[in-house]
């Protein structure tokens, strides 16, 4: 059964990797909001777009006191590689055995031309400084998404 995470639920202390090979875990970010965004896949059309969006609004989240986390589960490697290539201004961290995912109900059963696969579903969750999530965004369409993003966070921030 997947996990159904909604705004109230206390968010799940995973453990990534990060890109430079150590772990982190989702607990040791508490203290201030945390834009937490599941993607596909380094280095693909949709999520080199999302990935420059929240890259280009990384300045907004800062002043507003917000941290911005991609998460796939392609390898530290393949997200150094990412994040150079388009020079990047937001943390990227690996979710390779896929458990964040599962934890967080983005992995799922897709289809594409009748096959049907697993993987992840494109979602985002603003979590707050207790590490309470406060807004869930899925099936995420990226255009304007790090926009709509951004007011979310500055509005959570506010309250």
């Amino acid at each position: 059964m997947m996990a159904e995470i909604n705004p109230g639920d206390m968010a799940p202390d995973a453990t990534l990797t990060t890109p430079e090979g150590g772990t982190l875990k989702l607990s040791q970010l508490r203290g201030k909001p945390l834009v937490l965004y599941f993607y596909p896949k380094d280095d693909t059309s949709g999520c080199t777009r999302e990935a420059q969006d929240f890259s280009r609004f990384k300045g907004a989240f800062d002043i507003a006191g917000v941290a911005i986390l991609g998460v796939s589960k392609d390898p530290p490697a393949k997200h150094v590689k990412f994040t150079a290539k388009y020079d990047l201004t937001i943390s990227l961290a690996s979710d390779e055995d896929g458990s964040v995912c599962v934890a967080f109900g983005t992995w799922i059963e897709k289809s594409l031309y009748g096959r049907k696969y697993m993987g992840i579903d494109r979602a985002t969750f603003l979590i707050d400084a207790d590490g309470r999530v406060a807004k869930v965004w899925r099936k995420v369409k990226v255009p304007g998404h790090a926009e709509a993003v951004l007011a979310a966070a500055e509005e959570l921030v506010r309250a």
